[in-house]
């Protein structure tokens, strides 16, 4: 059994047969010669239904996840949507964290709910709210964990327990976490979705997604209606993820070095009212995160004393923290969530309080990144 860093490096990526390159190429096709009628090369026909260089990221994301197979999409977003598709029915039920991520909410709400699917909000922290929110007709509980933007910890092993007594899947967003910090699959979880955008890619230069699954079965429904669907990576955009996968390890513990002492400069600051990060260890979610994550990652949440103008006014203050949304790459960046990333949440029961601001804590020096929100919080 490799260690995670040997397997980032080595998985799906074994030197060109023909060449000896040691990085994949980047197959740039649409299409692929056949020896015969109805007999393509290594199963090779058209690249919406399989493309070299996606194939070796997604076999790299399965044996990272502990899954038996993986799959990349041209985003987050499509990863779900078609998730939620292959596994869903009209009439089906899904319950979905109460500060899940505002494209989620979207998705679920504003398009699917139209078409059928009906859906829960609850804390899914709270294991027992999560069963009462549970109905006969309930098919996938979907969890954040770490959550955004509030970075709540929800307990995966008992959610797990939860989703195969009532019947459902247990899908888990490990955005946050990374395969390096969490592995929802062991911890019994039946799907892992990733925005591969973030810290998969690492760099902010592609948009991606991902799901890697537990179930083989399950494996070939996706399969199907991920080639149906069509929402796939394409080769340059898969290269550019499993790149940023082989120094994801790496990357990670910077992450949560510097976030970690952002986290402590703030929940000292007199400016902040409260600092969300489950690396504190007055975090209600800290003891679970110590258990069920390596460490604790690199995005840090906190609530501005004096309300939204205050909070807006920190953000737009940033110099070393960029101003914009997304959030995983080697950058730190700075954003209010419910004007930006959440403002499709304004005015229903997935809204974020006004008053907080997110960061992704980057790779820089840490004393840098001190520095520059202590000047922001100084206005």
């Amino acid at each position: 059994m490799h260690g995670f860093e040997t397997l980032a490096i080595h998985a799906g990526q074994e030197p060109d047969p023909r060449t000896g390159a040691v990085v994949p190429p980047i197959y740039a096709t649409s299409t692929y010669a056949q020896d015969a009628v109805g007999a393509p090369r290594e199963g090779y026909e058209y690249s919406r239904t399989a493309n070299p260089t996606r194939a070796a990221l997604e076999e790299c994301l399965a044996r990272l996840e502990g899954g038996s197979r993986g799959f990349a999409f041209a985003s987050g977003m499509a990863a779900e949507d078609t998730l939620l598709r292959a596994v869903l029915s009209p009439g089906d039920h899904v319950v979905i964290p109460d500060d899940a991520y505002g494209g989620t909410y979207r998705l679920v709400n504003s398009l699917l709910q139209p078409w059928g699917l009906e859906w829960t909000a609850v804390d899914m922290t709270d294991i027992a709210a999560v069963q009462a929110a549970v109905r006969p007709e309930t098919r996938v509980l979907w969890v954040e964990t770490p959550s955004n933007p509030l970075l709540g910890v929800a307990d995966v092993t008992a959610l797990g327990a939860l989703a195969r007594t009532v019947g459902a899947l247990l899908v888990v967003d490990n955005t946050f976490a990374t395969p390096y910090l969490q592995q929802p699959l062991v911890l019994g979880a039946d799907v892992v979705v990733h925005s591969t955008t973030k810290y998969c890619g690492g760099h902010s230069d592609v948009v991606g997604g991902a799901l890697v699954v537990a179930d083989r079965q399950l494996g070939e429904e996706v399969a199907y209606y991920q080639n149906a669907i069509g929402g796939v990576a394409g080769p340059f955009d898969a290269w550019l993820v499993l790149r940023g996968v082989r120094t994801l390890a790496v990357r990670m513990d910077r992450h949560c070095d510097n976030a970690e002492r952002v986290a402590a400069m703030l929940a000292a600051h007199p400016r902040v009212a409260e600092v969300l990060y489950p690396g504190l260890a007055d975090h209600p979610g800290h003891e679970l995160a110590a258990k069920q994550m390596r460490r604790f990652g690199g995005i840090v949440s906190f609530r501005v004393d004096g309300g939204e103008a205050a909070a807006v006014q920190v953000c737009n203050r940033a110099r070393l923290f960029t101003l914009a949304e997304s959030l995983g790459g080697v950058e730190s960046l700075v954003e209010h969530p419910a004007r930006m990333t959440h403002a499709s949440a304004i005015g229903g029961p997935l809204e974020v309080p006004a008053d907080l601001v997110r960061l992704s804590v980057g790779l820089e020096s840490v004393d840098d990144l001190l520095a520059d929100l202590r000047q922001a919080l100084a206005g």
